[in-house]
């Protein structure tokens, strides 16, 4: 099978979406696919280049940090361009494009035209869903053959403003379990990270810092922490080159230092960028207590599956999707969203419990092994192209791209992320 990604990024830009991509398209390509992607332009990186058997075809006109930037000036005269020369060159029997339900209404309608013209079947992976008009109409309006939805949170938002529940199929993420896997921290990472050698009872926030990741309240909990446990020790994860276009975490991150200098907490606390493959799964396995308190309804939450993985509790919030995976006492603890007192009471019992912290870990592998490798997931991702495929029925093209373009100048053309 000849599949073709479609996503505004992937590494060196850094998020969840491009995560689930790196182990996805690989374990595609394993299966024996041919797989390529479509993606934004990136420094240091060629236009067109080869990430483990994957053909990743890079434009200026997939960057959304650019084209904001810009103003989206002449994606009129190149989009089209640049999507006919991917299919040309890909010729794929599915598309599978990612979080393309909002962002740029043009991008969208043109791949919608071309697929149609082409009679290719295209898939749709939910990775969120927003409150507004154009994710109305990217998911109501474009002819998607199928919705992958990440987790049951997403699929009933996508039901709840009208998208048909027959054509929505839920398939949580996959995890690469060799790569995140309990073992010995490579002393490496000391070399780099000096600060964190000899640190012990260490709590891990590794979601990117930003408000909707509830790092303010990471930083409050563990002041409570740190005056019941004195050698508790917070490390946090900053982000590096992400999809900010709307420049909200440089603000954000502004505001942690200053909250993580007002409680005393400067020699306590360390923040970093971190690479995902060389330096993520030792960081999980240094950690005691893993955290994640989304202010926000997470759609799903790959640090989840990271936590669970390395064999480490984890603390979540009751937002979106990561209900679903995280159960109280069974591999990690759902708290109430902002609730700094409650997420601290769950950190100081994990630290001081060190067995019930070993068999809340060891039940997270296990359903690893059980229900998230990035193999079950890949599989049920490509049979659900397989039954696209059997069920597709071709519609009419629509004529020209005028029309488009009338339709892209007439609506607002950029939402912030």
């Amino acid at each position: 099978m000849k599949i073709a990604h479609i996503h505004w990024g992937f590494p060196p830009i850094i998020g969840g979406v491009e995560t689930h991509l790196v182990f996805l398209m690989p374990e595609q390509v394993k299966m024996g696919h041919t797989v390529s992607l479509l993606t934004c332009s990136a420094e240091g990186h060629k236009a067109k280049e080869n990430y483990k058997g994957c053909n990743v075809f890079r434009s200026q006109f997939m960057d959304l940090n650019w084209l904001f930037k810009s103003g989206f000036q002449e994606v009129d005269d190149r989009v089209p361009e640049v999507f006919e020369d991917f299919l040309d060159a890909t010729k794929p029997d599915v598309i599978h494009a990612h979080n393309m339900h909002y962002f740029c209404r043009y991008h969208t309608r043109i791949l919608e035209t071309m697929a149609q013209k082409r009679k290719i079947p295209m898939v749709l992976t939910a990775h969120n869903t927003w409150a507004d008009k154009l994710f109305l109409d990217l998911t109501l309006k474009i002819s998607w053959d199928r919705i992958i939805s990440i987790s049951h949170y997403i699929k009933r938002e996508l039901v709840g403003v009208g998208f048909p529940k027959d054509k929505i199929i839920t398939i949580h993420h996959g995890m690469d379990d060799k790569m995140f896997a309990p073992g010995k921290v490579d002393p490496k990472i000391f070399k780099k990270h000096p600060v964190l050698k000899g640190k012990k009872k260490i709590i891990f926030h590794p979601a990117r810092m930003g408000m909707a990741k509830g790092c303010d309240i990471t930083i409050q909990a563990f002041k409570m922490v740190k005056d019941e446990i004195k050698d508790a020790f917070l490390l946090m994860s900053g982000s590096g080159n992400i999809i900010d276009w709307g420049g909200s975490q440089n603000k954000d991150i502004a505001y942690f230092m200053s909250l993580i200098k007002q409680l005393g907490l400067e020699k306590d606390v360390y923040t970093n960028t971190f690479d995902i493959a060389r330096e993520m799964p030792n960081l999980y396995r240094l950690a005691d207590v893993i955290v994640y308190p989304s202010s926000v309804e997470e759609p799903f939450g790959l640090t989840m599956l990271e936590a669970m993985s390395t064999a480490k509790p984890i603390i979540v919030t009751n937002c979106g999707g990561m209900p679903e995976i995280i159960q109280n006492d069974v591999n990690g603890y759902v708290v109430q969203r902002r609730n700094a007192e409650a997420l601290a009471e769950k950190m100081i019992l994990l630290l001081k419990d060190k067995k019930l912290n070993s068999c809340l870990g060891n039940t997270g592998r296990r359903l690893i092994k059980e229900k998230y490798t990035k193999a079950i997931y890949a599989k049920s991702v490509t049979d659900t192209y397989r039954d696209v495929i059997r069920e597709y029925s071709p519609k009419k093209p629509k004529k020209g791209l005028s029309r488009l373009q009338q339709t892209f100048a007439s609506a607002p053309a950029a939402k912030s992320v």
